[in-house]
């Protein structure tokens, strides 16, 4: 009974809801959508937010006004943040493109620094994104400065070299114990171009898929040549993951060599040293195929996915520019041979599979468009989270294609919006988002109340309502205390002996049903994940219950 009325009520406030809101959260199905809390860290302003399903604030890490981000953050299992970000003010910035960055920090629970690491200088600077090893260091992208001189020495053209020099992406490994970089990787060292065989570097293009075209540029001579924006790590093969959208092509490097074997075309678990193992999207780029081969369309946000069967080892990939006026989300299953320690090639020597796995659009096609940023994370009840960036608007999407939570990210500009307003393409970039579950571990003996909202004038009818509704099938004669619980519960009821008693989620899940005797009852409620419950007797009295650790 009790689970039937909170499946209807959550029916009903979706339904009635789903139109009225223009910021913050827009729709909500508690009885579809992956109950946990998303991280945001939107552009225009310093801070990052933890938001529960219903929209509300449940904890932020503040920061000063004069910085913006750069452009990531992640929450690790011990409740520390590991961020990036810059001066608000760049003017004055030798390098300096979308997406820069230029510091990384970590801080604990509370906010409080405890490390911290700059790059921005004349010669190189950090941008975009970094990636947690679980050695605790951090794989950043940074760009390094090529002059003009050193650029055509190398075999690059002068007539694509409009800002008089190069900036070519590397990756560093810092490790945050002794603030060393411990492992470099320089798209400089890899290069191959068939433009002039007086210079260094000089060869066949397609035949060193392994080596990265001095020549192919898609940015009319910008300096900023590669954009990187996009970086994961697979500590099981030792692998690293980039995205570059100007080339169109995600690239995978052999994290397994030493700091001497990633400089050269030897050594480490593929025998190729820092050469890319694998490279797709676009064979284009190293002269193996045609526009018509073209898969990805300036992807952000490439990761590999693990813990979902059938889903291992493929990698989930936001395809931007897919169409002139949509975006798509979509799965590759790379082909990867752990045996030879390889990925295949067919026999032209492109890099497969031939195609993507899936391409999935909004409902409303045009509805999912974004030319950068974005993101897409696989949910573990087999929905899909997916971030519009450009528009900060975030929506979880079910395997039948049904879209049952949606947030848009009420900033404007550095201000926050208020209910009703109505935001243009920028006013709220967002760059990516991700959905942690209840019980990550994280959140163990954290305050997860809620504590606002980023919007001004909220709508707080979605879980007002669910909560009002419920509330009024209550009744008195059971008592539960603790309230909020931590690990054991006490249950008490006025009249019978032998009774059933039921939990319920706030989903309306049962999730531990038993019987009590004698009008009392001790229940250890530790294996439960930090949320709200409702304790139901004879299946029709209930209580709310919290549970906060």
């Amino acid at each position: 009974m009790i689970k039937q009325i909170l499946t209807l009520v959550a029916f009903c406030i979706v339904s009635n809801l789903v139109a009225q809101n223009t910021v913050g959260l827009l729709s909500y199905d508690p009885s579809q959508s992956y109950d946990g809390y998303t991280m945001i860290y939107p552009h225009n302003q310093p801070d990052v937010f933890l938001l529960n399903n219903c929209g509300e604030i449940v904890h932020t890490w503040v920061d000063s006004s004069n910085f913006r981000p750069g452009n990531t953050a992640y929450l690790r299992p011990d409740g520390k943040l590991v961020k990036t970000k810059r001066d608000a003010t760049v003017t004055d910035d030798v390098i300096w493109a979308g997406g820069g960055g230029e510091i990384i920090e970590i801080r604990d629970w509370d906010n409080n620094l405890e490390w911290t690491y700059t790059l921005n200088d004349s010669l190189g600077r950090l941008h975009h994104d970094i990636a947690l090893t679980p050695d605790n260091t951090i794989l950043a992208i940074a760009w390094e400065y090529i002059s003009f001189d050193d650029a055509v020495a190398a075999g690059r053209d002068t007539a694509t070299m409009a800002q008089g020099a190069l900036w070519p992406d590397k990756i560093i490994e810092i490790d945050p114990a002794t603030d060393a970089i411990i492992w470099e990787w320089r798209a400089w060292e890899h290069l191959i171009q068939d433009h002039d065989s007086t210079k260094a570097n000089y060869g066949v293009v397609a035949d060193n898929p392994g080596k990265i075209n001095l020549n192919y540029d898609n940015t009319g001579g910008e300096a900023d040549w590669h954009h990187a924006n996009a970086i994961d790590y697979d500590p099981q093969n030792k692998q690293i993951l980039l995205s570059v959208p100007e080339f169109h092509e995600i690239w995978i490097i052999d994290h397994s060599t030493t700091a001497a074997e990633v400089a050269t075309s030897a050594g480490g678990l593929s025998g190729k040293g820092g050469d890319l193992m694998y490279r797709w999207g676009n064979p284009a780029a190293y002269n193996k195929g045609t526009a018509a081969d073209q898969k990805l369309f300036y992807q952000h946000d490439p990761s590999w996915v693990t813990g979902f069967a059938p889903a291992n080892g493929m990698i989930s990939v936001f395809n931007n520019r897919i169409a002139a006026d949509y975006s798509g989300f979509s799965l590759l299953d790379p082909a990867w041979e752990m045996y030879e320690w390889a990925y295949v090639q067919d026999a032209n020597d492109v890099y497969l599979p031939s195609d993507l796995t899936y391409t999935r659009l909004h409902p409303d096609t045009t509805a999912l468009f974004s030319t950068g940023l974005s993101s897409m994370q696989l949910l573990p009840n087999g929905n899909t989270l997916v971030t519009s960036g450009r528009f900060g608007y975030t929506f979880e999407i079910t395997e039948d294609d049904e879209i049952v939570w949606e947030f848009k990210t009420p900033r404007r500009g550095t201000n926050p919006a208020t209910q009703g307003d109505t935001l243009a393409i920028n006013n709220n970039l967002t760059f990516r988002s991700t959905r942690f579950s209840l019980d990550y571990a994280a959140f163990d003996g954290r305050d997860l109340t809620p504590k606002g909202y980023m919007e001004l004038e909220p709508d707080t009818s979605f879980c007002d309502n669910i909560m009002s509704s419920v509330n009024a099938i209550l009744f008195h004669d059971l008592k539960i205390y603790p309230n909020p619980a931590q690990d054991m519960l006490v249950i008490e009821w006025e009249e019978g002996y032998n009774v059933d008693i039921n939990i319920y989620d706030f989903l309306g899940r049962d999730v531990a049903t038993f019987m009590g005797t004698g009008g009392k009852v001790y229940r250890d409620i530790s294996a439960l994940p930090n949320g709200v419950y409702y304790i139901a007797i004879r299946n029709r009295e209930a209580q709310k219950l919290i549970i906060s650790r």
